[in-house]
């Protein structure tokens, strides 16, 4: 592994060679990663991932993140979005509160309370209300469902997840709150979009400059929420 230079001695990219136990897939992905601009921001500003900056370029515009905010963090490790929203919502100085749901362990992150759960368990709503303290402002989900690499099948995975994941919004949103989820190119349709123009005031699709040019990867941003009871 090297990084080349140009002929001003201008750093250029970092090239893998493929050994014995890499593939081509596996060089190609290291390479990639090694020459992103948001991986080297992510490290060098202590993000545990460069998803943060995704995030981070939808609220710059959309301001949803605000401080005292209740914020649901669906999927959330390795906790790049939880960390940003806690810094956001000021959760560490006691004004909001970030609660982060995944299946997967996760390191605890300063400011964020994590419930290893799936938010797919019916008793999961009143759950998180009881730990949230009342109903959720924000509720973010930057998960995939697990790509077999069929355009079309892809698609219909995660449009399922995001139902799933609008669902849930549904129950544990306050009025006004906003949905923030990952979907594909192609977007919401049918029956989730649907759902989201009756629950939402406002539902569009957003792509920060942080996802990757070359990605089918999308955000549906939904705000100022109908539905629910002032909890």
């Amino acid at each position: 592994m090297k990084a080349s230079k140009g002929s001003g001695g201008r750093e250029l990219k970092t090239r893998v060679k493929t050994g014995k136990n890499r593939s081509l897939s596996s060089k190609l992905w290291l390479e990639r990663q090694l020459n992103d601009p948001y991986v080297a921001r992510a490290k060098r500003e202590g993000y545990r991932s460069r998803a943060v900056y995704k995030l981070s370029g939808i609220d710059d515009k959309a301001k949803f993140l605000k401080p005292g905010a209740r914020v649901v963090d669906l999927g959330a490790a390795p906790g790049g979005w939880s960390q940003l929203a806690a810094q956001r919502v000021r959760a560490a100085d006691g004004k909001g509160r970030v609660v982060a749901i995944d299946l997967l362990d996760m390191d605890p992150v300063p400011g964020v309370d994590f419930m290893k759960l799936d938010f797919l368990d019916p008793a999961a709503p009143d759950i998180l209300k009881e730990r949230l303290g009342g109903k959720a402002d924000v509720v973010l989900s930057d998960m995939a469902a697990n790509a077999i690499g069929h355009r079309k099948t892809d698609h219909l995975k995660i449009v399922a997840l995001v139902e799933a994941a609008a669902l849930f919004a549904s129950d544990v949103l306050k009025p006004g709150g906003t949905f923030l989820a990952k979907v594909l190119q192609g977007g919401t349709e049918g029956e989730l979009l649907a759902m989201l123009k009756r629950d939402f005031a406002s539902v569009k699709h957003v792509k920060p400059a942080a996802s990757r040019q070359d990605s089918a990867e999308l955000y549906v941003l939904a705000t100022g929420f109908r539905g629910g009871g002032a909890a």
